[in-house]
């Protein structure tokens, strides 16, 4: 049988690696009995081998206050056994994040989130602010610190700005992660002609200013 699609870029890129990008929006994950992976629900669209998928519960019980109170969090899976998994979703861009060690953290918005390594610590952290006005976009938002890598996606493009020369708006929608020490809040730009259907319809921004970057995405998404 012949075909474009047994061409090499079409196969399977089988390196001897924990994380290989298979393509620009796909990553496979090889997962052992004593490195296993943490992934949102959704994110799996094949696997190889004995490969187990369980509900991720919460570590500690403020980390399980937080889940009961905003439903953030309950979309996680354990991956565990011995085999490959490959994550995508929607055929959204795919991008790597390294952390490597105590003191690097980063905040991922969940819509963006795709798997990490079950050796990073996460927790859910509240964005201060109007949050009622974000639509529930980016209102929460896991946070990830330690030593592993973390598998994200973008709807297009990424872009990273660079937050500490000068303060930095972004749609709630577009943000795809950040630096976790920004926490950034809520700022609204709602003026009379909004509520006269006269608005831009970018009244609401989520603010970033200090040491650090944040990745933002070229679409908005609910």
């Amino acid at each position: 049988m012949r075909s474009e699609l047994f061409a090499k870029q079409h196969q399977e890129q089988e390196l001897n690696q924990r994380w290989t990008m298979q393509s620009s929006r796909m990553v496979r994950g090889v997962v052992t009995p004593q490195e296993p992976m943490i992934a949102t629900k959704g994110a799996m669209v094949a696997y190889q081998g004995n490969v187990n998928f369980k509900h991720q519960g919460s570590t500690s019980v403020g980390q399980f206050m937080k889940k009961a109170a905003t439903g953030e969090g309950g979309q996680l899976m354990r991956v565990e056994g011995h085999g490959e998994i490959f994550f995508a979703r929607m055929a959204a861009n795919i991008f790597m994040m390294q952390l490597e060690g105590p003191q690097d953290a980063l905040t991922v918005n969940t819509t963006s989130m795709l798997a990490f390594d079950a050796s990073l610590r996460w927790d859910i952290q509240p964005l201060r602010g109007i949050g009622a006005l974000t639509s529930g976009s980016g209102l929460f938002n896991l946070e990830l610190s330690g030593h592993g890598t973390a598998a994200i996606c973008a709807q297009g493009q990424p872009m990273v700005l660079d937050c500490s020369r000068t303060p930095t708006f972004v749609d709630p929608q577009a943000a795809v992660c950040w630096s976790a020490n920004l926490a950034p809040d809520i700022h609204t730009d709602v003026t009379l002609g909004s509520f006269f259907g006269r608005g831009s319809g970018e009244g609401i921004q989520m603010r970033f200013h200090g040491p650090g970057f944040v990745v933002v995405q070229p679409a908005e998404t609910s």
